[in-house]
Order: structure tokens, then C-alpha cells, then sequence
């Protein structure tokens, strides 16, 4: 297959978000005069300098997309940092200098956050990280919004990309493929039905959760550490936020649970959340035209999910 995005077309995606986001914050009144990009893969994250203001526009989105989903997901993300950070829950929060809302530009939707300085020199911790997500799991259990349930398992995506990968051997192949099916006709009902969760899972509470590994998403700032990337937050059991990480971040996590008087995780819910997020890690492959680094990262995953169990030893 020949339709990978070149080098030069990621740098002419990068460039419109970029005057997306100086034209929008201009707009709303934010100094830009040496607007600069701090990170650019699913997301281009630009800080518009000189002033305390980063815009985040995601530019590399599942095909069936739309604004109004995108929305949807980023608004649910400002509500709850913006509650975490009114609660003292060291999190990078949204702009103050802006409305809090996303905000429409180009076909692009973005948000805005408070610009905080990284601390380059400091490796991360990821024991440490993961035993403070008990922190933030205690602090987001008395969030009053809605969530909906296991939201960030992005089921239609999957079901979708599955279908994709039918003419697309060259990122999954047919045997693969098979597999995926058999394993996600076992965990979609567990992911599209809570009922069927909480059948399947007597006794796990559900809650407020992060969405997207939390233990990578904690931003070392030269004050201190910051909880950031809720994009994909969402209503579901803590375990979500601990998939795929192993025996030692388990009890990393297991030790800050049982400091705030929470249950410790549970290996049949891990056994659940590690399927499900190795069959996500599978289906963003169909993302790997718009961005072929892809590749890199996850042919690995793909050749670990081959000695894994079948859909988590969930089924009969």
C-alpha cells in the first residue's frame, strides 16, 4: 500500500494547526509572537509565547470522526480538570485567559491550558508515578458530572478498524485478524454494557478514572509533578488505568490504594482491561497511514498480544 502520509504532509498538517491555534488565540485576545511546538504526534501542543497559554489540536483521528464527537470528549476533559484543579489536585488546568470551551477553527477543534515549564533533566518514575494514581483515583471518586462508561475503550473504533483491516492484510494480517474478531465478539459486551460489566464483575465499583495511563501522563514541571491528558477520561473500574503495565506498577499502584483505604486491583478485572486495551493498541494501527511511526511502536504490542491469553482468559 502506497497511501502513507510523506514527511512533508505531517509538516503541512503540523504547520495548519499551528496558525489554527495563533489565529484562534489572537482571536481571543492572547499575545502570540513566537508561537513554538512543544509536542506533535496524535496532538500538536503549541505554546503561544510569550504568553502563559498551550493549545492542544488533535490531527490524527480515527476516519469517522466528527467535531461534534471531538467535542464532546474534549469538553468532558475541561470540566473535570477545571473540578480537579478548584479541589487542589496538582493537574495542568485549562487556560484562565480563555473561555473554557473548545473552540472550532479550520475544521480542527482545540483546547487551551495553562503553559507550565517541564522539568527536562528529571527521568520518570513510573513506581512512583503509578502508586500516586491511587491519589487521583481517591480525588476523582466525589467528581459530580457524568461520565459515560468505559468511553475510552472507544468501542465503535475498534469494531470499525476491525472492519478495515479486511482490505488492509499490510497492517493486520488475516490470521491477526481473526483472532481480534474472536477476542472482541468475547469483551464487547463488557465494554458496551455496564449491566453486563457489573454481571460479569460482581462487587467492582466503578468511578471517575483518568482514561489513558495515567502513570505515563504525569508531567514533571519544575514545581512539581502534574496529572495531565484527560482526553480520554471516563466512567469505569480503577484497573483501566493500570492495563498493561505489569506486576510491579500493580503493586506500585496497590500500595497508594491501600494508603487512602481502597480496594487493591483485582487480577480478573486486569485480566479484562489488559484485552480490551491490546485489542485498542491493535485497531490504532488504522491510524498508521496518517502516521507511520506507528509501526514502531506497535508492531511490538502486536507480537506480545500473540502469547497472551485469549481475551483475557475470559472466555468459556
Amino acid at each position: 500500500m502506497t497511501d502513507f502520509v510523506t514527511e512533508q504532509q505531517i509538516a503541512r498538517r503540523t504547520s495548519a494547526a499551528v496558525d489554527a491555534a495563533v489565529g484562534t488565540g489572537r482571536d481571543l485576545g492572547v499575545t502570540v509572537t513566537d508561537a513554538r511546538v512543544l509536542h506533535d504526534l496524535f496532538s500538536v501542543v503549541v505554546h503561544l509565547a510569550p504568553s502563559p497559554v498551550v493549545a492542544r489540536i488533535p490531527t490524527v483521528l480515527p476516519h469517522n470522526a466528527d467535531l461534534d464527537s471531538l467535542a464532546r470528549r474534549q469538553r468532558a476533559e475541561l470540566d473535570v480538570t477545571r473540578w480537579l484543579a478548584d479541589q487542589g489536585t496538582p493537574v495542568i488546568p485549562p487556560s484562565p485567559l480563555v473561555p473554557r470551551e473548545p473552540v472550532r477553527r479550520d475544521g480542527l477543534s482545540m483546547t487551551f491550558w495553562q503553559f507550565v515549564e517541564e522539568d527536562r533533566g528529571k527521568e520518570p518514575d513510573y513506581a512512583a508515578n503509578s502508586e500516586i494514581v491511587a491519589d487521583l483515583h481517591a480525588a476523582m471518586r466525589a467528581y459530580p458530572g457524568r461520565l459515560s462508561f468505559l468511553s475510552a475503550a472507544e468501542p465503535q473504533v475498534i469494531a470499525e478498524s476491525l472492519t478495515l483491516f479486511e482490505k488492509r492484510p499490510d497492517l493486520l494480517g488475516p490470521a491477526d485478524l481473526d483472532r481480534a474478531r474472536r477476542e472482541w465478539q468475547v469483551l464487547e459486551p463488557l465494554v458496551r454494557s455496564r449491566t453486563a460489566f457489573e454481571k460479569a464483575f460482581p462487587g467492582v465499583d466503578l468511578q471517575p478514572v483518568h482514561g489513558d495511563s495515567p502513570p505515563a501522563n504525569i508531567f514533571s514541571g519544575v514545581d512539581g509533578d502534574l496529572y495531565a491528558d484527560f482526553e480520554l477520561v471516563t466512567l469505569g473500574p480503577v484497573e483501566w488505568d493500570l492495563a498493561a503495565l505489569g506486576p510491579d506498577l500493580e503493586s506500585a499502584y496497590n500500595r497508594g490504594a491501600q494508603r487512602h483505604g481502597m480496594r487493591p486491583l483485582r487480577e480478573d478485572v486486569l485480566g479484562f482491561v489488559n484485552a480490551v486495551g491490546m485489542l485498542r493498541a491493535l485497531t490504532a494501527l488504522a491510524l498508521a497511514p496518517q502516521l507511520p511511526v506507528l509501526l514502531e511502536y506497535l508492531n511490538p504490542a502486536v507480537d506480545q498480544w500473540r502469547t497472551m491469553p485469549f481475551a483475557g482468559g475470559l472466555a468459556d
